[in-house]
């Protein structure tokens, strides 16, 4: 079981959604949260679930996946201090729609989906900046169905290596840092492919300048090359995928579809 330890606002003003609001208003939100840790491997929120409370991610990072049933991971993502967990049911009173499990440990400050929607009543700034998540997240999911539907493996690879890198990085920045470095396995879980297809495409880049391993860190040594590999990628698939036959972007279409 998750163990239980005391309320602080300090933990709250690292949750971007709840940038802006005073201290007083945080002071009563830490406690109203249930504040738990999570320790690395346990389970925080399980597929199928009935809705119930909503993570805020304190610290730690938190695996986001499914299996499927041959056993297979699929990774959608791994969230990392600041995030929220738990949240499309709570807002939609439906099921679960992934398993969320601590990969580090985890400290969280839960509210429930009734209490989470009242907070997005009561502070439009908070309800405001949800909606641009909810956004940008179909945004990005919308970018991993048309990578899947239209890009070969290796292609996806690039992609999912500039996304992480993009993301831990300033927008005109043309080097990241990634540590610790991704897990090949969990790279080919997002891109639905093998471990050792990760392996071979990362050596590759590695050789062409555009990756350093250095201790527990992955260095992208130079984000634009890399971005302008992905783009050329990207504009051939999808020349060719508007060309085809109408049957193939109805089927397309009909197998795409969001965790959620």
């Amino acid at each position: 079981m998750p163990s239980q330890i005391p309320m602080s606002s300090l933990g709250l003003a690292r949750v971007p959604l709840l940038a802006g609001l005073t201290q007083q208003r945080l002071d009563a939100l830490a406690a109203q949260c249930t504040w738990r840790r999570f320790e690395p491997g346990q389970l925080i929120l399980s597929r199928h679930a009935s809705a119930g409370d909503v993570h805020l991610i304190v610290d730690g990072c938190v695996r986001i996946h499914v299996y499927a049933a041959d056993g297979r991971e699929v990774l959608f993502t791994q969230l990392h201090e600041g995030a929220i967990v738990g949240d499309f049911a709570a807002v939609d009173g439906g099921e679960r729609s992934t398993d969320a499990h601590a990969s580090t440990r985890v400290l969280s400050a839960s509210l429930s989906g009734a209490e989470f929607k009242q907070l997005l009543r009561e502070e439009p700034s908070v309800e405001e900046r949800y909606v641009r998540y909810l956004v940008g997240l179909v945004r990005m999911l919308t970018d991993r169905v048309i990578e899947l539907s239209t890009l070969a493996v290796q292609n996806r690879i690039r992609a999912e290596v500039l996304r992480q890198a993009q993301a831990a990085t300033e927008p005109d920045s043309d080097f990241a840092r990634l540590e610790p470095a991704p897990r090949h396995a969990d790279l080919a879980a997002q891109v639905g492919t093998t471990r050792e297809q990760v392996t071979r495409e990362l050596s590759a880049l590695t050789r062409q300048g555009l990756l350093q391993k250095t201790g527990r860190a992955l260095l992208v040594t130079d984000l634009h090359r890399l971005q302008a590999l992905v783009r050329g990628a990207t504009e051939g698939a999808e020349g060719a995928f508007a060309s085809a036959p109408a049957y193939a972007h109805r089927a397309t279409v009909r197998g795409s579809g969001s965790p959620s």
